[in-house]
């Protein structure tokens, strides 16, 4: 790991990267560690982001035995869980930059809008594999300037590859010492999405659920 570059030159950097970003296709793991019962929960998938001038459109699919497709675009948030057939909605209203910056955290965002939402601390670089190669990462540091956001996350961690304005590592930490860590490998950068996959297929019989 080498020393911080200036935060700077770094947060302009990914403005720079952030205008060439149109979209991204990962596949991903999350490792959910629960310290109260001091286990690590893994989920594997695969996610999308699509930029739209200022808008960032976002799809996942969780594969099983955690089955659930994630979709987000203007400002609305839909979780449908396949194995009960739940729908549940959540619309982010005035609250929508910051589901946008949680969603989009080191996709595509620039660093001035990061600057705007997050303290931010340079850790150095790290260099990752991404499943194609190694790759340098920029290792950020991010504490919420909300206080609603901190009782969520007293910090994140994001090891960002600036080149191209995309995250391979985010590490989320809890006030109660819960941890989530994402990896992302096998990084299709600004080719066409398709988004067939991850269309949520619900009907008559879904419940539905809106928050």
């Amino acid at each position: 790991q080498s020393k911080p570059a200036d935060l700077n030159t770094v947060l302009h950097q990914m403005d720079q990267a952030s205008t060439k970003f149109k979209s991204a296709e990962a596949d991903f793991r999350w490792d959910i560690y629960e310290r109260v019962v001091k286990e690590t929960t893994t989920q594997n998938g695969s996610i999308y982001f699509i930029k739209n001038g200022s808008k960032t459109q976002m799809g996942a699919k969780i594969l099983p035995p955690f089955a659930k497709l994630l979709d987000y675009k203007n400002g609305q948030l839909r979780i449908f869980d396949p194995g009960p057939d739940q729908l549940t909605t959540l619309n982010a209203g005035a609250n929508q930059a910051q589901y946008e910056s949680f969603l989009t955290l080191g996709f595509g965002g620039g660093g001035t809008d990061l600057a705007k939402a997050w303290t931010i601390t340079d850790l150095g670089t790290e260099t990752l594999n991404d499943g194609s190669g190694p790759v340098e990462t920029t290792k950020l540091d991010l504490v919420s300037k909300q206080q609603s956001v901190r009782d969520l996350f007293t910090h994140i961690i994001i090891w960002v590859d600036i080149k191209r304005g995309i995250s391979l590592k985010q590490q989320f930490f809890t006030p109660s010492d819960d941890q989530k860590t994402a990896t992302y490998t096998h990084i299709r950068y600004n080719q066409k999405v398709d988004t067939a996959p991850f269309t949520l297929k619900t009907d008559k019989k879904t419940a539905i659920t809106r928050r």
